[in-house]
């Protein structure tokens, strides 16, 4: 082969991968789900992720529990995924109409258990635990797993980020809800009135942490999602907020709207 023919060769096989790699980005996954049985409509209130009462963190019914494959140790949650059921006759509802859920939870492995019955979170099974509520929309009832298929897509928010505090004057923890877009957050500065701009450190599932005393200053925030848009929220608490309370920042916003995006402060 020719250094022409042999350039012309990877050039091709460049493109093929380039191709299936964007293709990849929207493409329907195959996994599995199953529902948890709770009166109120919600999966359990208390989840890994640290979202407490999922209605009032916005999420609500279409909330689910990851296996550890799509988990991804926390960072996956506030993600969003469009989810249906498919290929099954019996259980699925006409149409295979589709859901989209939050992530909210962990749905831990069960090794004593058959991946293939009860162990459905095993890794590395791709598996959704649905509230029932949910769940319904896309299948019967009756059913106790059915087949799914799943991707990624923007997640739909009212209102700017919310950003609750906890923790105390040498622990300072940040709690971060209603995430537009990606709604996946993988990392966080936070900055005082008599700070610059500190990255904090992911404590578990979206609970941001710092040891800097930051009690008695206003605070601002910057955000950024998974796909390295970044959003400053400037004095989002002021400077007498107390921990226990949450305040509504600045919101990721899709490029059509022109995404405003605050530059970090020097």
């Amino acid at each position: 082969m020719g250094a022409l023919q042999l350039h012309v060769f990877y050039l091709i096989l460049l493109l093929t991968i380039s191709s299936q790699v964007i293709s990849k980005q929207g493409e329907w996954k195959s996994a599995t789900a199953t529902y948890t049985k709770q009166a109120d409509a919600s999966i359990i209130t208390e989840g890994a992720c640290g979202y407490g009462d999922l209605y009032k963190a916005s999420y609500g019914k279409y909330s689910a529990g990851l296996s550890t494959m799509l988990f991804n140790k926390g960072s996956t949650c506030g993600a969003c995924f469009e989810v249906r059921c498919v290929d099954h006759i019996l259980w699925c509802l006409q149409g295979s109409p589709s859901v989209i859920l939050t992530t909210t939870d962990f749905c831990p492995p069960n090794y004593g258990l058959s991946s293939d019955y009860g162990g459905w979170c095993n890794f590395p099974k791709e598996h959704f635990e649905m509230s029932e509520a949910a769940f319904v929309e896309i299948a019967e009832k009756r059913a106790e797993i059915v087949p799914v298929q799943y991707k990624r897509v923007k997640c739909e928010r009212r209102g700017g980020m919310r950003f609750s505090m906890s923790g105390s004057a040498h622990f300072f923890q940040v709690l971060i809800t209603n995430v537009g877009l990606d709604g996946e957050v993988v990392g966080v500065k936070v900055k005082g009135s008599k700070t610059g701009w500190m990255p904090m450190a992911r404590n578990w599932g979206q609970n941001w942490h710092s040891n800097i005393n930051l009690v008695g200053q206003p605070l601002s925030f910057e955000v950024t999602a998974s796909t390295g848009r970044t959003v400053a929220s400037y004095s989002v608490a002021p400077a007498n907020w107390q921990f226990g309370q949450t305040f509504e920042g600045k919101q990721f916003k899709s490029r059509s709207t022109k995404l405003e995006v605050r530059q970090r402060e020097e």
